[in-house]
């Protein structure tokens, strides 16, 4: 019998996020899989004697709708197939390490600081870097949290006072420092990338928010992508390892693509209902197709 678990967060109450597992539940199903909707609360894997124990997780492979670091590389220890892989998911919630790993890799990202991690309560921010933040980047400038999603914890300072107050504030939290595409301020593309392929694609934008997220009422239409976009999108989710991702790229000044942010889990909901493709259905087809096609070519040969 097939069975598959879908792991979600088990304190997230989103109600995109729910239904992304419902929907793929139900696609799996369709193909023939049995499936299990679990909150990662359930302990899954134990670290235990010299190594990590699996408990009540007999399954063929798991898609995991979480950023739970720990729980993800304890189960991918354990032998079990995670959709997307462990190292995946840790380098895209981590926005830094998501730049980071994308270097080298032929793939022009927005210009990029790191905010300096500080483990001191009270420590005030050194004016040189603030000087050298803004010499570097002009305004306006893009701060961001290291952790967020949905557009959550992306500020734009204007000037020197927002960007000394957005600085202090975020001191001892992880960071970074962006500067503004101002080609694309409110509007970028977001791509869903399935196994290597360009799966849908659509253009947001927001009259009201430098941020397009449609979360935050930006609005997505259809777009034809172009090969040069797609190209870009596909190569940064190979560069990451990701099975299933979307990719948010901005227009830079020669129309060219800018990756600004890649997410391991982005919600589809949206897309599909611009779109009328059937990311679900897609992305249950990889999966069943990465598994099973193993399986039967193991029971073939023997």
């Amino acid at each position: 019998m097939k069975k598959a678990l879908i792991m979600i967060n088990a304190y997230s109450q989103l109600a995109s996020g729910l239904n992304q597992a419902e929907r793929l539940k139900a696609e799996l199903e369709g193909l023939g899989v049995s499936v299990d909707i679990k909150n990662n609360d359930f302990f899954p894997v134990v670290v235990e004697g010299c190594g990590i124990l699996r408990r009540d997780c007999d399954y063929d492979f798991c898609i995991y709708l979480d950023k739970d670091k720990y729980v993800s590389e304890m189960l991918e220890k354990s032998g079990l197939r995670l959709f997307n892989k462990h190292e995946a998911i840790r380098a895209c919630d981590d926005k830094m390490c998501t730049y980071i790993t994308l270097s080298g890799h032929g793939i022009k990202m927005v210009k990029t600081l790191p905010g300096l991690l500080c483990y001191t309560e009270g420590a005030q921010v050194n004016p040189q870097t603030l000087d050298i933040i803004e010499g570097e980047l002009g305004y306006p400038i893009v701060v961001k949290e290291s952790f967020g999603s949905l557009g959550k914890g992306v500020y734009m300072a204007k000037n020197r006072a927002e960007l000394q107050q957005l600085a202090s504030a975020l001191i001892n939290k992880e960071h970074l420092f962006q500067q503004a595409v101002s080609t694309s301020i409110g509007t970028d593309v977001r791509v869903i990338v399935i196994g290597g392929r360009v799966v849908a694609a659509m253009r947001r934008h927001s009259d009201d928010d430098f941020r397009s997220n449609i979360e935050l009422g930006g609005e997505g239409s259809k777009i034809e992508l172009s090969k040069a976009f797609a190209d870009v999108a596909v190569r940064a989710a190979e560069a990451l390892g990701l099975d299933y991702c979307g990719i948010d790229l901005l227009y830079g000044e020669g129309g060219e693509a800018i990756v600004c942010e890649v997410n391991s889990n982005a919600f589809f909901g949206g897309i599909e209902g611009v779109t009328g493709v059937n990311v679900a259905r897609a992305y249950a087809e990889y999966v069943c197709n990465e598994i099973y096609r193993c399986d039967s070519g193991k029971e073939e040969g023997q």
